[in-house]
């Protein structure tokens, strides 16, 4: 592969994982890498993140696919020891190797000499990851091997035992023991990447094992550490996302074409209509009442777009929010103006069995329940947003009921967070709900934003 033609992959990778590189962006790391040269690995990865990577958050996306279409090594590094052939307890991946092998690192990771730990990720993938003779298809290279044999637990604790002899405390060195271990199996799991894409093409590891961007995660597999990201997205997202509404909405606000005054006004310019006058439009603004599924399995793409709802309340006339396992109730009140969204949703989410009376999801129940308590909330001037996986246990689905909402309101949209492919299966009632109700795959905070934009 040229070097081109690697630029060309490189960037089409990262369009594939969610960030947005355009064709003048792509000019810009050409000039600017023509400018500064590609002697330095470093150099060349800080040019491209400076000309591609718009947002903090996209950056670990960026790194991981850099390392694959630019990596650091190309091939396998010599072994630093090794041992007579034959004998096991001293040959490379013997008892004496391994045994040695495990010193070497935990004395790296005591020092947290990041190079030198980096050299001995690629030796232990080398001397313990490596399966040969697999069938077609199969990777030959496994950091899952090479860890397992290493001992990760066992390296935390020796590990530990080293940074206590040096007189830290035993709270301190198991956390730093933990977080230099980390690194050092993120650099394990690296060089297994590095190894498998030389056999397969980078391209094929980016879309296997690459994480996309945060926009692009989808919010039933998200990680803890996505989740804070997430959050910290949110604000910045709702603040872009409001002042964009809000120039659309103006653009909206005029009415039809007042011929009249148009004509008039073109006297001016010799009978040519450069300025249009229209008549005023009577402005709009909807009531939006929100009905949230916050069992576990979709707890999380609920408070997101709880949130992001919340966030840009100001564009509704009216928001009200309802929460429900298999029973309903109101939470608007739990979001005060100027309170942090965040610790509030949190809350609600902890606290599901609020709206919970048998403990299992029961979409039937909740919504008799919630025509039976709160059908004052929808009126003709209502938009009603369902957000749930429309699995409901196989209980009764009180279609009668949720006909009778749709009814009363004049916009209704739901909100599945599941892959389409996997509506109607199981207790999944995705289709029988869709029939009443339009239903609109939002597996990320992508699709979400573009569905908030056409709500509003």
């Amino acid at each position: 592969m040229s070097l081109l033609d690697r630029h060309i992959a490189f960037l089409e990778a990262l369009r594939a994982a969610g960030l947005p590189v355009s064709l003048s962006e792509d000019l810009d790391a050409v000039a600017a890498l023509g400018a500064v040269g590609w002697s330095s690995r470093t150099m060349v990865r800080d040019v491209y993140a400076a000309t591609l990577v718009k947002r903090a958050s996209q950056r670990p996306t960026f790194d991981a696919l850099f390392e694959l279409y630019y990596p650091r090594l190309v091939g396998a590094p010599e072994v630093t020891s090794e041992g007579a052939e034959g004998d096991l307890s001293t040959s490379v991946d013997g008892p004496g190797a391994l045994a040695s092998l495990q010193e070497e690192i935990v004395a790296a990771l005591e020092a947290d000499d990041t190079d030198l730990l980096r050299r001995l990720a690629a030796e232990a993938v080398g001397r313990l990851g490596a399966m040969p003779g697999r069938g077609p298809g199969l990777s030959s290279w496994s950091s899952y091997t090479a860890l397992r044999r290493l001992g990760a637990d066992d390296l935390v604790a020796r590990l530990v035992e080293a940074l206590r002899a040096g007189g830290w405390t035993e709270e301190e060195a198991q956390r730093t023991a933990e977080r230099r271990t980390g690194s050092y199996v993120e650099m394990v799991e690296a060089d297994a990447r590095r190894r498998i894409a030389e056999e397969k093409g980078p391209g094929h590891i980016a879309r296997v094992t690459v994480r996309p961007t945060i926009e692009r995660l989808d919010f039933l597999h998200m990680r803890r550490a996505d989740l804070d990201d997430l959050r910290r997205e949110l604000y910045p997202l709702a603040r872009r996302l409001a002042t964009r509404l809000a120039r659309e909405q103006r653009s909206r606000h005029r009415g039809p074409l007042d011929f009249r005054r148009t004509v008039r006004a073109s006297m001016a310019s010799g009978g040519v209509p450069i300025v249009t006058h229209h008549r005023p439009k009577r402005p709009h603004r909807s009531e939006l009442v929100v009905l949230c599924d916050v069992s576990g399995s979709v707890a999380n793409f609920a408070s997101f777009t709880l949130m992001l709802v919340f966030a840009l309340r100001e564009v509704f006339t009216k928001v009200r929010a309802f929460t429900f396992v298999d029973d309903v109730t109101e939470v608007t009140d739990r979001f005060r103006p100027g309170g942090d969204l965040v610790e509030t949703m949190t809350e609600l989410v902890a606290a599901s069995a609020y709206a919970a009376r048998m403990g299992r999801t029961n979409y039937g129940r909740a919504f008799g329940r919630f025509v039976e308590q709160h059908a004052d909330a929808l009126t003709p001037k209502t938009s009603l947003l369902i957000l749930g996986d429309a699995r409901s246990n196989y209980a009764d689905l009180q279609l009668p009921a949720l006909r009778e909402m749709v009814d009363r309101t004049r916009h209704q949209w739901w909100l599945n967070p599941e892959v389409r492919l996997q509506w109607d299966t199981g207790d999944s009632a995705a289709s029988r709900y869709g029939a009443l109700v339009p239903m609109v795959e939002c597996r990320n905070l992508t699709q979400l934003t573009e569905f908030v934009r056409h709500l509003a």
